[in-house]
């Protein structure tokens, strides 16, 4: 076996070719025997021959040359001038009163920093890419089925205009086949009324030539002629034959009455890709099974909350929820029992605009006429926000823990949308790209809620729109109803929430329904059972959709 060439055969010197590698160059990057050492550190004299054991190869630092003095090896580092300098460098002043650095520290930073990156690489952007190729190449399968059923769906409606055709076909040749017959039908009758005529005149003949042959005068005086008769010939039935008018094929009508294919286009939303992450929380730690619409939603169960009218609901838990209606008090019912557990008053004695719940458990609402955000701990009441010259509407607790609010001016003109993290403003959503307001002007109606991929969704009842930004603000989309509608009215958005696949549900009072939306603003269908003027919603974590309804909370399943 060459042990130069053998795969299985330990390193050997880079000199010999034949020894065991025991030493290593450093300056040269040459692997080195014992024996072959000497001869290597005379082979080039200029150099600085940093020779160290094999196992520790790559330790001994290659100082850079100086730029400015060739001669010279940079040890240290300017920071203001961003470069290695080296001891003659800083002898002459160049560097005079500039923050040095040894360069072993800087490399040692360097390397930490293509560390972390080579981390992020390896443990957070690659396996994002990996995402990213998957889920193009399952957009490219279902393109793929997408494209074979629309063909399938384009010869099985050629097949029906066929047999559209056929039918027609078939009914003219009927229609043709009936003329025939009733044009046949009196061309034979009067042909049977000449035949009759064509007899009598043959027996009138015989009649005529008896009278002529015979001497008999008494019986030349009986016979009559009927020739005059004969005379009037009968009438000539003309036929006129039914002709086809075919209708123009004209490409362009055709096409209308045949149908066509919509248009196909790519968009491209640079934030629909989100980085994968190795933190996880309860909510994003992991996907959620996928769960597909019921055909038809069904109402599990009725809880009367004996409000005059009821506006808000939210889960507290899958057993208990927080309602609240027009008067001050907010009051928890149990979901199962339908029993009144608690009952809070706000703190000013007004009524709550809207209620929530945060991650710990605890209720908050926004109070209208006091310009106030409050938390409800231990039965009492905590002023957390207090607005000047603003006041809240809709609130939301995120996943995170921050709160989200949505509010209008004292003039109702502008209406913007604050996070608060610890009851601090953190930021502030008004405008879009182009310096637009995102949200209509004026005291209407807006809630808020906060998506599972952490979207900011807002009913905006002044826009009769949801208004959709991402994380940090930008606008999505604006979905603005579906037609045709249950009720055929214009779409009236009340409360909003979400659920654990990312679907925006948001209720009309106009069409009594609730319009189940994906996180990319299309629309998936109604929820249309029967609701009267639904206001409130809210979801468990068992994907339960939980309506307020003038009085009553209806639970509805619409998930399987």
């Amino acid at each position: 076996m060459d042990p130069r060439t053998s795969a299985q055969d330990v390193m050997r010197c880079d000199l010999c070719e034949t020894a065991v590698v025991q030493m290593h160059c450093d300056t040269c990057l040459v692997n080195l025997c014992t024996a072959c050492v000497g001869k290597h550190m005379i082979s080039d004299e200029s150099k600085d021959h940093k020779v160290v054991k094999f196992q520790s190869r790559k330790s001994t630092p290659l100082y850079p040359g100086c730029n400015t003095h060739s001669k010279e090896r940079c040890k240290m580092y300017c920071k203001q001038c961003d470069i290695p300098v080296c001891i003659s460098c800083i002898e002459s002043n160049q560097h005079l009163g500039h923050e040095l650095s040894n360069l072993l520290r800087i490399l040692d930073e360097k390397k930490d920093i293509f560390k972390k990156e080579r981390n992020e690489l390896n443990d957070t952007i690659y396996p994002t890419y990996q995402d990213i190729a998957s889920d193009v190449q399952n957009r490219m399968s279902q393109l793929e089925k997408e494209y074979g059923d629309l063909s399938t769906a384009i010869t099985k409606h050629g097949e029906d205009w066929h047999r559209e055709i056929d039918k027609l076909v078939k009914k003219l040749k009927a229609e043709v086949d009936e003329m025939k017959n009733t044009q046949l039908q009196t061309l034979q009758k009067q042909l049977d009324e000449i035949n009759k005529t064509m007899s009598d005149i043959k027996d009138e003949i015989k009649s005529v030539e008896m009278a002529i042959d015979t001497n008999d005068l008494s019986r030349l005086f009986s016979i009559t002629s009927n020739v005059q008769r004969y005379r009037n010939l009968p009438p000539k039935i003309m036929v006129s034959f039914p002709k086809l008018i075919p209708g123009k094929i004209q490409g362009e009508e055709l096409n209308k009455m045949f149908g066509a294919v919509s248009s196909s286009s790519f968009t491209s939303d640079k934030h629909g890709y989100r980085m994968k992450t190795t933190q996880k929380s309860p909510e994003a730690g992991s996907s959620p099974p996928v769960k597909q619409l019921l055909d038809e939603p069904e109402t599990v169960n009725t809880i009367d909350t004996r409000y005059d009218n009821l506006y808000n609901v939210a889960c507290l838990s899958d057993e208990e929820i927080w309602t609240s209606g027009h008067d001050s008090t907010m009051k928890l019912f149990s979901i199962n029992q339908g029993s009144l557990l608690k009952s809070i008053t706000t703190k000013s004695g007004k009524i709550p605009y809207d209620i929530a719940v945060t991650k710990s458990g605890d209720l908050v609402y926004t109070d209208y006429d006091d310009r106030t955000v409050n938390i409800v701990k231990n039965e009492k009441i905590e002023e957390v926000i207090r607005l000047q010259n603003w006041i809240p509407k809709g609130v939301c607790s995120t996943s995170s823990g921050d709160l989200l609010v949505i509010m209008d001016s004292d003039d109702y003109k502008p209406t913007k949308v604050v996070r608060y993290s610890g009851f601090t403003e953190k930021q502030t959503i008004q405008f879009d790209d182009q310096g637009k307001p995102l949200y209509s002007s004026g005291g209407y109606y807006r809630y808020i809620n906060e998506n599972r991929n952490l979207d900011i969704c807002v009913s905006d009842k002044g826009a009769r729109a949801v208004v959709v930004v991402n994380q940090v603000g930008k606008l999505r989309f604006r979905y603005t109803g579906h037609t045709p509608a249950p009720k055929n009215k214009p779409f009236n958005p009340r409360g909003i929430t979400t659920d654990s696949q990312s679907h925006i549900l948001t209720a009309d009072a106009n069409n009594e329904c609730v319009h189940i939306i994906d996180q990319d603003g299309q629309f998936l269908r109604y929820i249309d059972c029967g609701l009267s003027e639904p206001w409130g919603l809210c979801t468990d974590t068992n994907d339960n959709l939980f309506v307020a309804q003038l009085r009553k909370v209806r639970k509805i399943k619409y998930l399987r």
